[in-house]
């Protein structure tokens, strides 16, 4: 028997695979494929202090291996997460994680204290949002302000933090290392790209919003490379994502340094995505004598 359970900041998981933010929406479209219990946990669409209704459209696009979003961050807000969709994730036996996005660092940590006293399992604090407090620049290029707010955050949150980086950044590493520093219980990676497509035809960009985040197989590559640098750079554990569309390719992500995968766009071409990639894994341990999943983590082989 192949042990695919990944104890992930004091949380244990069934298995490494988690379905993440922005992309399983609150899981209720699918569970109607399958039990979402066989999951080894699902990451929560992103919330805010307040509802938000998302930018105009369009602010989907598909693009060669992969797709450009702006949705906005779509959601009912944190009140509603936590007293109508949350007790519908509670019916399934998987790791909870609610993903946060704020303009302020206080927004942030009240979010925070808010499911601290809830059933989640997991915070995962997104920090590619704009700081308003510093003229719109993103929390999340700044190592300062990534310390400030894991700070701000743990000091009002009872249960595991996790940090979502932005790979919009010149060092990944001294960001993951910012969070590390300020308390941070684990890292999350590779957020969106920033990109941008234009319709030769009309002259005007695909999306209303101008650009987007680029997720999907294009993204895998740039993924990988910084989940193996942020594991030379840290001790807290890794939830690396980023274009994972299979089995091989969560076993390649664990390779690199990461002790749990997440899946996100494969989801929208196969609602399966996520069932399919634990299998592999498995088929993959097992074809090499290898008897438990955390094994593989950070084993690459340099040249």
């Amino acid at each position: 028997m192949i042990d695919l359970s990944v104890d992930f900041a004091g949380v244990q998981f069934k298995n490494p695979v988690v379905a993440v933010s922005g992309t399983f929406g609150f899981g209720r479209e699918y569970a109607e494929f399958y039990d979402l219990s066989l999951l080894g946990g699902i990451c929560a669409k992103g919330l805010t202090a307040q509802p938000r209704l998302g930018n105009a459209p369009p602010r989907i696009a598909e693009t060669p291996m992969g797709m450009l979003n702006s949705v906005g961050l779509q959601n009912p807000g944190i009140d509603a997460f936590i007293s109508d969709e949350l007790p519908f994730l509670r019916k399934f036996d998987t790791v909870i994680i609610a993903n946060i996005s704020g303009n302020t660092s206080d927004e942030f940590a009240e979010m925070a204290e808010k499911l601290s006293g809830s059933t989640v399992d997991i915070i995962e604090v997104n920090v590619s949002c704009p700081n308003v407090k510093a003229g719109g620049v993103m929390f999340g290029t700044s190592p300062d302000a990534v310390a400030k707010i894991t700070n701000d955050v743990k000091r009002r949150s009872h249960i595991p933090v996790m940090v979502k980086l932005s790979p919009n950044v010149t060092d990944i590493a001294e960001i993951a290392k910012a969070a590390e520093g300020a308390g941070a219980d684990a890292v999350s990676l590779i957020n969106t790209i920033i990109g941008m497509r234009i319709d030769t035809a009309s002259k005007r960009p695909v999306l209303f919003n101008n650009i987007g985040g680029l997720s999907g197989p294009a993204v895998f590559p740039v993924a990988v490379r910084m989940v193996w640098q942020v594991a030379q750079a840290v001790k807290i554990p890794i939830m690396g994502l980023g274009g994972i569309s299979d089995g091989d390719n969560a076993v390649e992500m664990m390779l690199a340094g990461a002790h749990i995968t997440g899946v996100g766009t494969a989801c929208f071409a196969d609602p399966y995505a996520p069932i399919n990639i634990i299998r592999g894994i498995d088929e993959y341990l097992q074809s090499n004598g290898i008897g438990a999943a955390r094994e593989i983590t950070g084993k690459v082989v340099l040249n």
